[in-house]
């Protein structure tokens, strides 16, 4: 199951459990994990993207040994709302990696790489250290904000 609908994927998941998070980029994934409880997010592995077999299989490699219930994928959609052409290819990203047979909630992350950015520059991080971060960071923070949403969802 692929969603955009935050009660689908409550619904989908009504034991909660480990989730985890992706930020999809052209060149790395980055990822987050939370509790089985949706209290918070952290940052977890970058991935440098390779071919999308050796991504997929490090993909299904944490989700096991992580125990993942469930995906939040960061939906890069245009300021408006409207889809642009890395929201149609994160959709495809989605789609292919939707046969780890888990539910999938893609979630909207407009202004999540700005948000971390904006923080790792409020606490003096260098331009390389920011650059090795932004994506997992990313990641957390795209987690973070789903599991807000679906702890407010009644199962």
């Amino acid at each position: 199951m692929i969603t955009e609908d935050r009660v689908a994927f409550r619904a989908a998941l009504p034991n909660g459990g480990r989730l985890l998070g992706l930020d999809v980029g052209t060149k790395t994934i980055g990822t987050a994990l939370c509790d089985a409880g949706w209290s918070f997010a952290s940052p977890a592995e970058l991935i440098r993207r390779t071919k999308f077999t050796a991504d997929k299989a490090l993909l299904a490699a944490l989700v096991a040994t992580q125990s993942a219930k469930g995906i939040v994928v960061g939906l890069p959609l245009n300021l408006d709302g409207t889809d642009s052409p890395r929201t149609q290819s994160t959709r495809a990203f989605a789609r292919n990696i939707a046969d780890l047979g888990l539910p999938i909630l893609l979630w909207d992350e407009r202004w999540s790489t700005q948000a971390v950015e904006r923080q790792m520059i409020a606490e003096d991080l260098s331009r390389a250290k920011r650059a090795e971060r932004v994506d997992k960071l990313a990641a957390s923070y795209i987690l973070q904000g789903a599991i807000d949403g679906l702890v407010a969802v009644q199962p």
